[in-house]
């Protein structure tokens, strides 16, 4: 019979699971660009973006007002990405690209080791973590190298894919090289998105059936026109794995504006070499935390609580680290030469005539208090188990 302290253990480890299913839908964090020639009155919250779990996605809302009429929100995702590739920078689809294909196996596989954690006999602990790795492992086998394996992706991430390449770079150069600086900023907004908001919002926190429908058909469709392009053994057949899409959307997203196959290759090379050391490494760690469970101590078992725990800490060293990646690796293509700089984590900082806002959003303040309920849970374990020493 379960005693009120495991009781405890099982409900809170439960909610804690809740937790990282809305942390995952939610916004973890958002950045924001202002500057003089974006108008408060046109962009209340300036060129505003918000990170998720899976994807990047747009946080300008459509303008209601009787001077400003718009018949749809624009996507500042597209308009930071003009802005900053002026200095170089790379768009923002080239970062955590290994990360947000996993995202999904990664959540998982957190939610499995809480729930082994949860109980404190060592052999159904060992049984319910196999039977919850297994199952990951071959979802996750299916999605990343699998045939038609992007159908197993999360809609939110298949729709962030699909927005990165929604922007016809040449257009926008011939758009600028006609109209003024003011009316070119206009048409690119205005062009920028297809989607009305709350089509938007269905394919970002939703697992929407057709948008996700919608998605697939339009990455099978850009990727096939673009090996139309390629000759000889360049052209690749279409097989709707993980794997192909992450290559080549790195690989088309890296050139958007910089297309330099000297510098893209070796990078898309790495990114791919990167996406097999994430899936291997998963699947050696869910044998080594399974091996681990066989008793109610140690380093392992311990870390099935701890890692989830730490889920706020990865996220800001991950978040700072891709920040700092893009802010040194300028592209000298970039039409202003500027020097290797930190784009601001936390706070407000200035970049050229930009001030730029990052701040955490509702997902983080769930990772914070997915961090103290797990907590709880593992005070109550480490207590229950000395209880349990001192009474042998």
């Amino acid at each position: 019979m379960n005693s009120p302290k495991q009781l405890l253990i099982m409900i809170l480890s439960l909610a804690a699971i809740g937790l990282m299913v809305a942390i995952f839908y939610a916004p973890i964090w958002w950045v924001s660009l202002t500057a003089p020639n974006y108008p408060e009155e046109a962009f209340p919250d300036g060129v505003r973006i918000n990170f998720h779990m899976n994807g990047v996605f747009n946080g300008c809302k459509k303008i209601e007002k009787a001077e400003i009429t718009e018949d749809e929100a624009l996507d500042c995702v597209h308009e930071m990405d003009t802005i900053n590739h002026y200095v170089g920078m790379y768009p923002i689809a080239a970062g955590g690209v290994v990360e947000r294909a996993f995202s999904q196996f990664l959540m998982s596989l957190l939610a499995v080791m809480v729930l082994g954690f949860m109980c404190k006999m060592p052999r159904l602990r060992m049984g319910i973590l196999t039977l919850g790795f297994g199952a990951i492992a071959i979802w996750m086998y299916a999605t990343y190298y699998g045939s038609n394996g992007l159908k197993m992706q999360n809609s939110g991430y298949l729709y962030a894919m699909v927005t990165a390449m929604d922007q016809d770079t040449e257009k926008e150069s011939r758009i600028s090289e006609e109209m003024s600086s003011a009316e070119a900023l206009i048409a690119r907004l205005k062009a920028s998105m297809n989607e009305t908001p709350e089509q938007a919002t269905a394919a970002t926190n939703t697992e929407d059936s057709s948008a996700k429908e919608n998605s697939l058909i339009s990455l099978e469709n850009s990727f096939i026109k673009d090996q139309e392009r390629k000759t000889g053994n360049e052209k690749e057949e279409w097989t709707g794995s993980g794997s192909q899409m992450l290559s080549w959307h790195y690989q088309k997203n890296l050139g958007r504006y910089f297309n330099n196959p000297e510098e893209i290759i070796p990078m898309v090379n790495k990114m791919t070499i990167a996406g097999s050391i994430m899936f291997w490494g998963m699947i050696a760690a869910m044998m080594l935390l399974v091996f681990g469970a066989r008793k109610n101590n140690g380093l392992l078992f311990w870390a099935l609580i701890l890692v989830p725990m730490a889920l706020p800490l990865f996220f800001i060293i991950e978040y700072s680290g891709w920040l700092w990646w893009y802010g040194h690796n300028l592209n000298e293509m970039g039409a202003f030469t500027v020097k290797p700089f930190m784009p601001t984590v936390f706070g407000d900082g200035k970049v050229a005539q930009f001030t730029t806002h990052s701040y955490p959003n509702i997902g983080f303040a769930l990772m914070m208090l997915l961090a103290a309920v797990l907590a709880v849970v593992a005070l109550l374990r480490r207590k229950q188990l000395r209880e349990q020493d001192g009474q042998s």
